[in-house]
């Protein structure tokens, strides 16, 4: 008796899983995501540099990659199979600063887009939601601080912040600089649901508020907050660099693109010294595009439309 049980239960497994599989690959939007050239190729660039991130995080020795290797290394050596990367001016490889550097872009990006996600799309779910007064102060707010420069808005917000936290402050600043962002997107999807006669009904069966709001409104608006998301995580990296390259975000020595290309250009294109400010421009460049890609390919498969109006 037993053995038929736990036959029944595995072959009920079985079935659970393969159900999933299927779902997944017979998913509209997994499909046209997979048919499209452009996002697997920033899928596949996106999931290089996680593991260059991870790898760089769990095996590289982040005290050695920032201190002075003067008297061990040659400095400032061009690539070579020695230094693939080349040495910067205290002799450090720069091979693991630009692999610890995708961990840092990859950390910070992270924290910077899933904070202005939570806050941006709880903004432009409550002011669909109560509308009227609420509406206008949460929307007049996030006007004022859109009609500001991205980065401009940043600079001032990360002067507000101590210096000893570092890149923490650019995250902290870039947070709220794309927190209008969302809720101006989120808000114009959920009142779009709004209009829905099962969102009446809902309210009239004696609904709470946030029941109304998690369960009915935000499953909703995953779409147009995923796409947001995605794009706006490339940005976010090349904002945090663009801050750092502005000595406004990591702290001197940290292994940062942005830090990394500032003492490249000020202190390597003019002496020939290329591969200082290149490698870790090419590795920023790429997993911006990456991100990008991507961002567009489940754009294309969230609302076929949008693609066939650009043919």
């Amino acid at each position: 008796m037993s053995t038929e049980t736990t036959t029944t239960n595995e072959t009920a497994t079985d079935v659970d899983q393969r159900g999933l599989i299927d779902r997944l690959t017979a998913s509209p939007f997994v499909s046209r995501l997979l048919s499209n050239r452009l996002a697997l190729a920033g899928i596949a660039i996106i999931v290089a540099m996680v593991v260059i991130a991870l790898y760089a995080r769990l095996f590289l020795d982040l005290e050695v990659i920032t201190q002075s290797q003067l008297g061990t290394n040659p400095n400032r050596a061009a690539p070579s199979l020695d230094f693939p990367f080349g040495t910067d001016g205290q002799a450090r490889s720069l091979l693991p600063r630009v692999a610890y550097g995708a961990w840092y872009a990859m950390l910070f990006g992270t924290v910077t887009v899933a904070a202005s996600t939570v806050l941006g799309v709880g903004l432009g779910i409550v002011a669909a939601y109560y509308s009227d007064v609420t509406d206008n102060v949460i929307m007049r707010t996030m006007d004022v601080l859109l009609a500001f420069p991205s980065l401009l808005l940043a600079l001032a917000l990360v002067a507000i912040f101590p210096d000893d936290l570092g890149l923490w402050r650019a995250v902290a600043a870039l947070t709220l600089v794309y927190t209008p962002r969302f809720a101006r997107v989120v808000r114009g999807a959920a009142l779009t649901v709004l209009e829905n006669e099962y969102i009446d009904a809902t309210v009239a069966l004696g609904a709470a508020d946030p029941r109304v709001l998690v369960r009915h409104v935000l499953p909703n608006c995953l779409a147009p907050i995923t796409v947001q998301s995605t794009l706006n995580f490339g940005l976010a990296i090349i904002d945090l660099a663009a801050l750092s390259f502005l000595g406004f975000g990591a702290e001197a020595g940290t292994p940062s693109w942005g830090l990394m290309l500032s003492n490249g250009v000020s202190q390597g294109l003019l002496t020939g010294v290329w591969w200082w400010s290149f490698f870790p421009g090419f590795f920023l460049a790429l997993t911006v595009l990456g991100f990008n890609l991507l961002g567009d390919g489940m754009r294309d498969a969230l609302d076929p439309r949008m693609r066939e109006a650009v043919d």
